[in-house]
């Protein structure tokens, strides 16, 4: 018997957010612990260890104070989490929810190059209130100047435009990537 057409929406297809309670409970001062968190890596993990920090704006450049970010990304040798001969200490995933300012943080590790032509990046998706489908971008990083120029995806977004993908780096370890969801500066997302 097919359940094709008796099944409710999901939260990810209502206006929402119904997220904030089960997946990332800390950031809104409930008393229980998150399933994934914004540390992705920890002391143990073998790479260059990184902190990711930036905010998420909407169209009238206002801090979106409920947003979740989640990250995906391969480790350090550029191999993801889930393949053989991968270190499973470091999982590749991490959420976080946007804080009263709009700001979220990671720290994680910086990835390696997935394959051949690729410059280092990490996949990274958006939900928030009145969002029906997640948005889906990438983040890529400003010291990678030579590998960014040879990357097949970063290409394929207008020269103009490809700044909104490039987290700057600030510090030692330490970069800022902003996620504006309309306006002159919003952020490039990928149709998947």
């Amino acid at each position: 018997m097919s359940t094709r057409g008796k099944l409710g929406q999901t939260p990810s297809q209502t206006v929402g957010p119904y997220f904030a309670y089960g997946l990332t409970p800390q950031q809104y001062g409930y008393d229980f612990a998150s399933i994934v968190t914004p540390c992705m890596a920890g002391p143990e993990v073998e790479g260059t260890h990184i902190h990711i920090a930036g905010c998420v704006f909407d169209g009238a450049a206002k801090p979106v104070n409920d947003a979740m970010i989640e990250l995906w990304q391969a480790d350090a040798t550029g191999r993801y989490p889930g393949t053989d001969g991968v270190n499973n200490r470091f999982t590749g995933f991490g959420r976080c929810g946007t804080n009263a300012d709009g700001g979220f943080f990671f720290d994680t590790i910086k990835p390696g190059i997935a394959r051949p032509d690729d410059a280092p990046f990490i996949n990274v998706t958006v939900m928030m209130r009145g969002l029906l489908l997640h948005a889906f971008t990438r983040i890529y990083f400003s010291d990678e100047v030579k590998a960014n120029a040879h990357d097949p995806v970063l290409a394929l977004v207008p020269a103009g435009r490809r700044s909104t993908l490039i987290a700057d780096r600030h510090a030692a370890g330490k970069y800022r990537f902003d996620i504006h969801m309309q306006g002159p500066q919003e952020t490039v997302f990928f149709d998947l």
